[in-house]
């Protein structure tokens, strides 16, 4: 009865869904005025003539695209307890995130925004019991790898937490009763003794869904199997979906099928603490569907021109197929013109769903190559499943040398669960499908500008210890997979090379 109420109720929003994912420039243009209209009387739609906006282009001439640092001056007023800055009244929640180079961000959640981050959760898993008629993964324990529900802090009557934490306080009565772990347990600070404390609570409970970022989900399957010898599908028969985003699952998918014992049924995740901007709405084609019932107006900026001085700026309607975008957010939390860092491109515009293809700032160009993080992801997913390899985790760094004694490098760190046969036959194979991937890359290779890319090898749990090491264990936090500087690669280095 219980399977039957459930996907009656996902038919009910697969029907919702389609109305909106039907009209997308409707639904954005709505979004546009409710978003104006609401702002107008604030601090930030006062100093940026928001009463004289009437439509998309006005916007562009009188809203500049900003980051962090850019709103910064606005969130600390609200932080001071200031209201109607950068939205009516003032943020139900503060999100914390670490930034590369604003510290600590404090980004608002309003009451208006907060139901839309549960909302598109919720619809994501009732999208996938509609499209496989089936709720069974519904009705036993759903288990949530997150931070701490636990507030930080409080900044004038805002409470201060990490976003997977905050809606833990919203999760809906449908979900609430078969969520694990418990609350006692998720507010462990410690993440290794966490995770211990997770597989302790679960192994005897009937665990059919589980939701995290790969790496930490990783962590559980190998504390599962220490407690009991078994791997996940054995010690959880029922167990069909993974829950996962934030990272390309690819480079990860074969590790964690040995991990958990089988292929378990993936559905895909776009969430942000600035928004929830995607999820998958089909099981067997590429591309996430963009949310646009959550009071988001996007926007997008071609990544080959984000660092020009005048950039193009397009709205959704003018977005093209597999392009390369910056994307750039405004919300009914108060974000005007902001850029979350993330890029995306977009394999379908009826309806609209993207690929989450990078950050902005993670790529290597220090040679003029310009490889992002598709292209690595794609490199090593091909590389490894040619040489029978699997990867734990990896990242890239470029090595500048001294053109006297030696050409620089791309730099590859990675820890293997299953080294390839001849890692030196795998180096090369990996450089030239960087040289097929990335013209520019094959161009430096060619001229002898850079010489063949270079492997070390990490040893296991060496990325845990580093990101340990920087207090960034667990909860949402990644691994940069591409950095234009050495900070990781040096970091490493001085952990795990310089005595070896």
């Amino acid at each position: 009865m219980l399977n039957w109420i459930v996907r009656k109720l996902a038919r009910r929003r697969y029907k919702k869904i389609q109305e909106w994912a039907n009209n997308p420039i409707t639904c954005q243009s709505k979004t546009f005025d409710y978003l104006i209209q609401n702002a107008k009387n604030t601090a930030f739609g006062k100093d940026h003539h928001f009463e004289q906006i009437k439509n998309y282009t006005d916007f562009k001439a009188n809203v500049p695209v900003y980051d962090y640092e850019g709103l910064k001056p606005y969130i600390e007023r609200i932080l001071n307890g200031e209201q109607n800055v950068l939205w009516k009244g003032k943020p139900l929640y503060f999100a914390k995130t670490s930034g590369t180079t604003s510290g600590t961000k404090y980004i608002p959640i309003s009451k208006e925004s907060m139901p839309t981050h549960i909302q598109a959760a919720r619809d994501a898993v009732f999208l996938c019991a509609h499209h496989t008629n089936n709720a069974d993964f519904m009705l036993g324990k759903m288990m949530f790898l997150s931070g701490s529900p636990e507030f930080d802090e409080i900044k004038h009557g805002i409470p201060v937490g990490r976003l997977s934490g905050i809606v833990q306080h919203h999760v809906p009565k449908l979900f609430l009763r078969n969520r694990v772990p418990s609350w006692e347990t998720n507010i462990i600070p410690d993440w290794e003794v966490k995770i211990r404390r997770i597989a302790e609570e679960t192994i005897k409970q009937d665990l059919r869904l589980i939701s995290g970022i790969p790496p930490w989900v990783q962590m559980y399957c190998e504390e599962v199997y220490k407690l009991t010898g078994k791997k996940l599908a054995e010690v959880f028969p029922n167990l069909s979906v993974f829950i996962q985003g934030g990272v390309d699952y690819r480079p990860y998918e074969k590790i964690l099928n040995e991990a958990i014992g089988k292929k378990l049924l993936m559905l895909e995740v776009y969430p942000a603490s600035e928004g929830f901007i995607a999820y998958q709405d089909r099981l067997d084609s590429e591309g996430l569907l963009l949310v646009l019932d959550n009071h988001i107006f996007y926007e997008f900026i071609p990544v080959d021109e984000f660092f020009n001085e005048n950039p193009t700026r397009i709205s959704l309607q003018d977005v093209e197929i597999g392009v390369n975008y910056a994307i750039i957010l405004n919300t009914n939390a108060g974000l005007w013109g902001y850029n979350i860092g993330d890029t995306v491109r977009f394999v379908s515009k009826n309806p609209y769903r993207l690929v989450v293809t990078g950050r902005i700032k993670h790529f290597i160009s220090a040679f003029g190559e310009h490889v992002i993080v598709e292209e690595v992801n794609k490199a090593m997913l091909q590389a490894t499943e040619k040489f029978n390899a699997e990867i734990a985790e990896f990242t890239v760094a470029p090595y500048l040398g001294d053109r006297k004694q030696e050409l620089p490098y791309h730099e590859w760190f990675v820890e293997f669960s299953k080294l390839p046969d001849n890692l030196s036959s795998f180096a090369t194979h990996l450089d030239t499908i960087m040289q097929n991937l990335n013209s520019y890359y094959k161009d430096l290779r060619k001229g002898n500008i850079l010489q063949e890319l270079k492997i070390r090898i990490v040893p296991k749990d060496g990325f845990v210890e580093y990101m340990k090491s920087i207090g960034k264990l667990g909860g949402q936090n990644k691994l940069p997979r591409l950095s234009n500087d050495r900070k990781i690669a040096d970091a490493l280095i001085q952990m795990f090379f310089i005595n070896a």
